[in-house]
């Protein structure tokens, strides 16, 4: 999968970097990286209209009394992959865990190790919406057996489950390269109890589920919801996340018109995530 990477240079870069996010987020924008002056914005092709730039409905997320400049180019997959590989970190989960590919130096880690190889998948726990949905599952009580990781992406969230003592977990994605690399990712990891699927929602006919890890966007996980709530036992958590903390007001009444009770919700420079029980 191809993806655009739009470059937008602001002035004044605050307070609008960060109102910026929200809105492209809003347009199809899955992932994004500050810069100086601005920001970094990318989507896959084909969630964007890019055929006539000018008529573009992610310019409309730009405000008009904004200076602003951008730019746009597409990056191939390999190059994307290449991108990852070079760019990627170390991630630290508190002294919980830590995320490593496999070039990195092992000698620094804290806590649990899982190696993430993330080619074009999303999950490398860099992202505030990985590392918050990580540290929630290392803080639960107990760990349900059997767990269901929607928009699985690199499996590391699945991988995370088993390792904390999960003999169950199904780790679903509805793209077949993701599934690919939960797959890669989960053998590198000496997991034994993943399975995976490249299905949504409703062709997922299990229903006993004991945790639920949702790391996608607002608007999926809302038409999610009731399929989320058919497929927990009773008493069984949800752990949502992929939105911004302005966005738990929303999330949370819709999720309580369903059935779901708030727990409690977890912040990182402004995105969110919420746990709820069925």
């Amino acid at each position: 999968m191809d993806y655009l990477e739009l470059t937008i240079e602001l002035q004044p870069r605050d307070p609008w970097a960060e109102i910026l996010i929200y809105q492209l987020a809003e347009t199809g924008f899955e992932s994004f990286v500050d810069t100086e002056n601005g920001i970094l914005a990318y989507a896959q092709v084909n969630q964007i209209d890019i055929a006539n730039p000018e008529s573009n409905t992610f310019l409309e997320a730009i405000p008009k009394e904004l200076s602003a400049q951008w730019s746009k180019k597409i990056i191939p997959q390999q190059n994307w992959n290449a991108q990852w590989e070079a760019d990627f970190q170390p991630v630290h989960v508190e002294e919980y865990l830590s995320i490593l590919a496999p070039f990195h130096d092992r000698t620094q880690h804290r806590g649990l190790i899982v190696e993430i190889l993330p080619k074009m998948s999303f999950g490398t726990g860099h992202h505030q919406t990985t590392w918050m949905m990580s540290k929630a599952l290392f803080e639960l009580d107990e760990l349900p057996s059997k767990v269901l990781d929607m928009g699985t992406g690199t499996g590391v969230l699945a991988i995370i489950a088993e390792k904390l003592g999960a003999k169950d977990i199904l780790a679903v994605d509805i793209e077949d390269w993701s599934i690919e690399n939960t797959i890669e990712n989960a053998s590198r990891n000496d997991c034994k109890y993943i399975r995976t699927l490249c299905v949504d929602i409703e062709e997922i006919t299990e229903g006993d589920f004991g945790l639920i890890l949702a790391n996608i966007n607002k608007n999926v996980l809302k038409s999610h919801m009731q399929g989320y709530y058919n497929r927990l036992v009773l008493n069984g958590k949800l752990f949502l996340s992929g939105f911004f903390l302005s966005d738990c007001d929303e999330l949370i009444e819709y999720a309580e018109s369903i059935g779901f009770k708030k727990n409690r919700i977890l912040n990182k420079d402004n995105w969110a995530a919420i746990e709820f029980n069925r």
